[in-house]
């Protein structure tokens, strides 16, 4: 018997002395419990700190299927509080294995969420979350973008920068009772890992001319079916995107009540034929090598034949000495195409690349579209006609815009951009990279070329005229274009307009390109222009022109 007690002793003695941290640990590890601390995800903001996505604190509501006493009356409970059908949320709520933890929503209502825990639910519990906002709706949704419910960047720039903006999730780890006493153990174990918040972005854009921008193309569009617009403003110094709007559009706070085609971003996805707005790399490249001069004049025929194909004027000089500025002003197809064969495939093409065509623009908007430049070797005989008028070459309208600007700025091509700078969660600030740059013109021919577009909008007739704005001097050209999917040409055509102002010194460039199915987008185009460049001059409070347009003389003798 002694022995017996003996040998009981010693293992009461082992088991409280040596082997108590191992048995103290397992037990630890049976009454841990986990929260997740969801790292704060940052903000998008316009170049002057408005925000136009941003979260806010919000909550989860959580189940423990292992602690639900009555689970359809726990749903009937709930459904109403979080908007969710009975059936789902009971379903949820059934027991699989040991998982003790499953999201029943996200983003609920900080007041709908203590109503949820008055009602003390049995493994029904809320925690800090948060919620996306878009204060705007629809203002600068095409950009912006939207996220899941988990805050995971699904669409435009919050997809895109998803890893700038999303922050590292924290976790609380702590000993907690059983059954009624499931609550943290005063003393016991308790470990928090804080979360870390995601880095905001600023853009280039304005969030009040963006407003104007988008309420303009949508006025302008109103009076078209199933078409598709885009408009765009660049400062031409800088590059940055100061507006970029889309119509169709979406609420991207709701943007499960929209059609995939209303949330793409048309300025960067929407690949056209631009037509007559792609003469001016044309003009561009002739004045740069020589081609012609700002005063050159020769007879222009009413037709003009390359490789069997017609091209005509709807202008005719009927067979009258044209100046460039005229060939500019009517927007001489015929013109051009003689301007086309002096400079050679090979130059024309160099010219297209040096303005940005035939390469994404890396404004920092995903997926966007490339565009297409013809390789000379693929030229056919008509393309000696179709390409230098804008035929046979597809781009976007943010690539449009951009030569433009090149042509404003000049003669210097300014990569355009959306990101300003991030903002990490400590609030130091680093710029986006600075923009890629290249001489395209001389600062000579690119104000020779200004002053040429000059006539698109002030010689009698010019196809340009509804795009003036009183005070300034705008420098712009028309065109009509089409659209090609997988392609097919599609019905309708692409009127478009891109202007810069003050012509003697251009600020900012708009480019507004609508596709209409039905035809007539180009009377669109020019009133949306004027609307919107004179806006923006107001806005930015730029002076009046001082000057008065030069008299071109359009049929020399």
């Amino acid at each position: 018997m002694l022995a017996v007690f003996a040998v009981i002793g010693i293992r009461l003695v082992v088991l409280q002395a040596v082997d108590t941290p191992a048995y103290a640990g397992g037990g630890v590890g049976n009454r841990l419990s986990r929260v997740e601390l969801p790292a704060p995800r940052g903000s998008i903001e316009d170049r002057n700190g408005a925000p136009l996505a941003r979260s806010v604190e919000a909550r989860y509501v959580f189940v423990d299927p292992t602690l639900v006493k009555d689970r359809t009356e726990t749903a009937k409970l709930l459904s109403p509080l979080l908007g969710i059908p009975v059936s789902e949320l009971a379903e949820k709520m059934k027991r699989q294995g040991g998982l003790q933890f499953r999201y029943l929503a996200r983003g609920v209502d900080i007041a709908q969420a203590k109503q949820i825990e008055a009602l003390e639910l049995a493994g029904i519990g809320t925690h800090r979350d948060e919620r996306r906002e878009v204060p705007g709706g629809d203002l600068a949704a095409n950009l912006v973008g939207f996220t899941s419910p988990d805050m995971d960047g699904l669409e435009g720039l919050e997809a895109r920068y998803d890893d700038v903006l999303r922050g590292q999730d924290g976790r609380w780890v702590y000993e907690a009772g059983a059954g009624d006493l499931d609550a943290p153990i005063p003393g016991g174990y308790s470990q928090t890992t804080a979360p870390r918040p995601g880095s905001s972005l600023v853009l280039t854009t304005d969030r009040d001319l963006q407003f104007q921008v988008q309420q303009i193309l949508s006025r302008q569009m109103a009076q078209t079916r199933g078409a598709i617009g885009a408009a765009v403003v660049l400062d031409v110094k800088t590059g940055e995107v100061l507006a970029q709007a889309s119509n169709p559009t979406y609420n991207a706070a709701s943007p499960d009540q929209s059609r995939p085609t209303d949330r793409e971003d048309a300025a960067t996805s929407f690949v056209v034929d631009p037509g007559s707005v792609h003469k001016a790399i044309t003009y561009g490249a002739a004045l740069q090598e020589g081609v012609i001069t700002p005063d050159s004049a020769w007879p222009v025929a009413n037709t003009i034949t390359r490789g069997g194909v017609t091209f005509r004027d709807t202008h005719p000089a009927e067979g009258k000495k044209l100046s460039v500025a005229g060939m500019l002003a009517y927007s001489s197809n015929v013109g051009t195409i003689e301007i086309g064969d002096r400079l050679g495939p090979d130059r024309l093409i160099d010219y297209q690349k040096r303005f940005g065509l035939g390469q994404p623009t890396g404004e920092g908007m995903p997926g966007e579209a490339s565009g297409r430049l013809l390789p000379a070797d693929q030229w056919s005989g008509s393309s000696y006609g179709s390409v230098p008028i804008g035929h046979s070459v597809d781009a976007t309208p943010l690539q449009m815009a951009a030569a433009y600007a090149t042509i404003a700025n000049d003669g210097t091509y300014v990569q355009p951009h959306l990101i300003k700078e991030v903002v990490g969660a400590d609030g130091k600030r680093t710029p986006a990279a600075a923009p890629v740059t290249r001489s395209v013109l001389s600062p000579s021919n690119a104000a020779a070329l200004r002053t040429l577009l000059e006539a698109v909008t002030t010689v009698d007739g010019a196809t340009g005229l509804a795009a003036a704005v009183p005070g300034y001097r705008i420098a712009g050209k028309t065109g009509t274009g089409l659209r090609y999917v997988n392609g097919k040409q599609q019905p309708g055509e692409v009127g478009s307009f891109i202007g810069m102002a003050p012509a003697e010194a251009p600020r900012y460039v708009v480019a507004v390109f609508v596709w209409n199915p039905e035809g007539g987008g180009g009377a669109v185009v020019a009133p949306a222009f004027r609307e919107m460049m004179g806006f923006t001059l107001r806005h930015y409070r730029v002076p009046p022109s001082r000057g008065k347009s030069p008299n071109f003389e359009v049929f020399p003798r």
